[in-house]
């Protein structure tokens, strides 16, 4: 034996070189005695027969029982690299022990809110709009007549929702000059302000602002925060990035107000994965569609294998400094309620 930490790696759906680049990887076998890291499937089996000496777990859908928390002496932290907490382990149990929940959501923020920017941008200016209608021959030549593009500089942009890729957005939009405006109920609204942001409520954030990106995580009382109301308080032509979950918002009203000409959207993420070939949303005007991509590039995902670097040398340091996203006991049922918010939308 080593001596070092054992750390069990089950990390499929993903594979291991979409979240780690070599160097990170390498850093993390320097740092722990790896298991698994196979680009299958690990047998329950095998993580039963590891449990008992596992300081760290890396999964996608980890899954630990009460029980099994309680043989695994040596466990300080689960990391979740899906995106979101799940079901599937006892939080309760791991908060009583003081083993560590982190999810790897922070690890989206660059890719993601890149995309994001770059559906603000095409929409607001009607890239796509433009390109199809080219193809058609009714393109609008050097003409502002009737024109509903707009410009994002010194633009009113409000975002639902304002975590990572939020602020992320932000830094990549602040050449724009653009009024930013928040709806987030968990943030304290001074601190918003020494940032320059504001706080407002939903529907006057909706009917204030001509950009909004939705852009919170899914929760239970959070399923169709966007409705048919806040979507009819809605500016004529305003774009609507939906780019974090579509359980936030009333996915067919939604469409229905772009398709009737009230508003744009540009959507990365659907009720229903893929999308069904005779879903309406497929042949619906006024919006732009990206089959759930935002974080679809090559080394999109690095950042978390960094993080988890970064993260796990700061444990066995003893430093609290943290960039994986640490579970929060007062907030963590909510998340999980959320899947089955989902299924009740798709039903």
């Amino acid at each position: 034996m080593s001596g070092k930490p054992k750390l069990v790696m089950d990390q499929h759906f993903r594979r291991v070189s979409e979240l780690f680049d070599t160097a990170s990887f390498a850093r993390l076998a320097d740092l722990c005695d790896i298991v698994g890291a196979e680009d299958r499937p690990m047998a329950r089996e095998r993580l039963q027969a590891e449990i008992a000496g596992m300081d760290f777990l890396i999964a996608a859908r980890p899954t630990l029982t009460a029980a099994e928390i309680a043989r695994a002496a040596n466990l300080s932290a689960v990391i979740e690299v899906s995106g979101t907490f799940q079901e599937g382990i006892d939080y309760q149990a791991c908060f009583d022990r003081g083993i560590e929940v982190l999810s790897c959501a922070p690890g989206f923020q660059f890719s993601v809110a890149e995309m994001a920017v770059a559906m603000i941008l095409s929409g607001g200016r009607g890239l796509v709009q433009e390109h199809e209608a080219f193809r058609a021959g009714t393109e609008h030549w050097l003409s502002d007549e009737d024109a509903t593009d707009f410009s994002m500089y010194d633009q009113t942009i409000g975002f639902v929702g304002f975590g990572a890729i939020a602020r992320e957005c932000c830094r990549l939009l602040a050449p724009f000059r653009p009024k930013i405006s928040a709806f987030d109920p968990w943030l304290d609204p001074d601190a918003l302000a020494a940032d320059g942001i504001t706080r407002r409520g939903l529907d006057d954030l909706v009917a204030s602002c001509r950009c909004i990106v939705v852009a919170a995580a899914p929760t239970d009382e959070n399923w169709r925060l966007v409705g048919q109301r806040q979507i009819e308080l809605m500016q004529p032509g305003t774009l609507v990035v939906v780019i974090s979950r579509s359980h936030l918002v009333d996915f067919p009203a939604l469409i229905a107000a772009a398709g009737a000409g009230h508003i744009r959207a540009a959507v990365d993420v659907f009720p229903e994965e893929p999308v069904p070939a005779d879903a309406p949303v497929r042949r619906a005007p006024n919006v732009i569609l990206s089959p759930h991509r935002a974080a679809a590039v090559p080394g999109g995902r690095h950042p978390i294998g960094r993080m988890i670097v970064h993260d796990i040398e700061a444990m066995l340091a003893g430093r609290p400094e943290r960039q994986l996203q640490p579970a929060d006991p007062n907030r963590i049922a909510h998340i999980l309620a959320a899947p089955a918010m989902r299924a009740q939308a798709n039903a």
